[in-house]
């Protein structure tokens, strides 16, 4: 649908001269809101994209108080709430009052926004934008090529259908041996009593459907079960039978306006006693697993005001592997984990690390931006934001991926670090002394031209398929840009290690424990 605003009688007196942006810019959100929920149809989409800066922040509303020593920031809103701050959808509210969830949400309207700034209100504006399947892109500016690219990204499908889905409804039937916790992802839900929901609740729950009003392709929901209990009225003996099943319906409306409904029906068989350790092991996903762990302790540290995220994965790792590992009773050194189990600590030990639990660094609008987006993309995805990738440039071999560790810099090798939302071109002290003095530029250094160019066109295939894009850093060795490497990479080596880096190398200036220590911990503990 294309609006065309023309000129007409105004229906309200004219803005006062010098009405500053903040102003403007609630006047223009009301009026989209009362637009979409008081004209538009409800089989009708529409995707509103006010952008926003850190001018636009209605005074009134006072998310940010003037006073510096109330920023908003993570230390401040551990203390309490922001005076005047709404928990649930503080940032449609400031803007309109009668702002409501439901009725968005009835009318399958998707709040997006494209942000500028770090302090502009996407962490109030978290669950509006979430709920109704709306997409966040967070910029420094409205120049800054993240803004510009994904703007453009967004009109770039090759079926001129913007590749969404819209009025989506999603629906689950299973046995009754399982019942269902809830929904962490892009969605809300529609409050449909049913005998299969469980009395714990993780996410969107109490409901076996949910609406999805804006989806596509890419869309991933994280659905959490539960067993039910055996004296339970509907519980069925497991040993009656072998199997049980899960039926999921997504109901949405195509670009064309036709309804459609895709029907995915599975089936899987209990396992018991000791004999069915190893069929479990054997069907264990460890990167599924990774990711499931993510969207959990993230909406834990939001829901639960004195939930430790550390302690509450340490444990649920140490349970794990005190289960399926292969150990001697209180002989760490014997402790081993199944190939299908190996990885699984290390994607731990750097969720621990990661941006969605140390939240030190970051505002509450980017670590609300962060986990938005871990909540509605697909494993593969999640994947790289836990656990970046790293790829090792040299003349002396091609592209290869290498351990993600401190040690892998060297002087003569470039590094390149995928971390989802940054992607980092890190050259060694010698590379970047070659680039400066122009050998790429000089003939007879071909070789040195190709491996400089050989990363950015992996940078350049990545960004192309990738929604929000991701930020570029170009960085060398010793640079002041080069914490955005070194912040992901595991410190073997620190400044007050016994060994020293190898000619080339670096070190990390931490405190913090390295892979190495961790696993020793948890094989100590796991054994005991």
């Amino acid at each position: 649908m294309v609006l065309v605003v023309e000129p007409s009688p105004p229906m309200q007196p004219a803005s006062p001269p010098g009405l500053p942006p903040r102003a403007r810019h609630r006047r223009l959100l009301r009026l989209q809101i009362h637009s979409v929920v008081g004209t538009i149809s409800p089989f009708v989409d529409m995707r509103p994209p006010p952008a926003i800066d850190s001018t636009a922040r209605p005074p009134a509303s006072m998310v940010l108080p003037t006073d510096a020593a109330l920023h908003h920031l993570h230390s401040t809103d551990a203390a309490g709430p922001l005076p005047c701050a709404d928990p649930v959808h503080t940032g449609a509210r400031e803007v309109d009052p009668t702002f409501n969830i439901n009725r968005w949400m009835n009318r399958s309207k998707g709040q997006e926004r494209e942000v500028f700034d770090e302090l502009v209100g996407v962490a109030e504006m978290k669950v509006a934008v979430e709920r109704t399947g709306g997409i966040v892109v967070l910029a420094e500016s409205f120049g800054h090529s993240v803004f510009k690219e994904s703007l453009q990204r967004i009109f770039q499908s090759s079926d001129n259908d913007l590749g969404l889905s819209f009025n989506g409804i999603f629906e689950i039937n299973c046995s009754k041996d399982v019942k269902i916790q809830g929904i962490i992802g892009p969605c809300t839900s529609l409050e449909k009593k049913s005998p299969l929901s469980s009395d714990t609740v993780v996410g969107q729950g109490s409901t076996s459907a949910w609406k999805m009003c804006g989806l596509d392709r890419k869309t991933s929901i994280c659905l959490v079960f539960d067993i039910a209990k055996k004296d339970g009225p509907d519980a069925i003996s497991q040993s009656t039978s072998n199997q049980f099943y899960f039926q999921f319906l997504t109901y949405y409306q195509h670009h064309e306006g036709q309804m459609r409904l895709r029907a995915t029906t599975l089936s899987r068989r209990w396992v018991a006693g000791s004999g069915g350790v190893q069929d479990l092991i054997d069907g264990f996903d460890q990167e599924a697993a990774a990711a499931v762990m993510a969207r959990l302790v993230s909406f834990k540290m939001e829901a639960e005001a004195d939930f430790d995220p550390i302690r509450w994965l340490d444990r649920a790792l140490i349970s794990m592997c005190s289960k399926f590992g292969d150990y001697q009773k209180e002989t760490p050194s014997s402790f081993s984990l199944s190939p299908r189990l190996s990885i699984f600590p290390q994607f731990m030990f750097n969720l621990r690390r990661s941006q969605f639990v140390q939240v030190f660094n970051n505002s509450p609008d980017e670590t609300a931006y962060f986990r938005m987006m871990l909540n509605r993309e697909n494993v593969a995805n999640a994947v790289v934001m836990i656990q970046p990738s790293l790829i090792s440039y040299s003349f002396q071999s091609g592209p290869e991926p290498v351990l993600l560790d401190v040690t892998a810099i060297a002087a003569d090798r470039i590094l390149l670090l995928d971390s989802y939302f940054t992607i980092v071109i890190f050259h060694g002290i010698t590379i970047a002394q070659w680039r400066k003095a122009g050998y790429q530029d000089q003939q007879g250094h071909e070789a040195f031209a190709q491996l400089l160019k050989a990363p950015r066109e992996e940078t350049d295939s990545i960004i192309k398929e990738r929604f929000p894009v991701p930020r570029l850093v170009v960085c060398d060795q010793y640079g002041s840009q080069a914490r955005f490497l070194l912040a992901k990479l595991n410190p073997s080596v620190t400044y007050n290690s016994d060994n020293p880096p190898p000619p080339g190398g670096d070190v990390i200036f931490t405190d913090d424990v390295s892979f190495e220590v961790f696993m020793d911990h948890l094989q100590r503990l796991a054994v005991q």
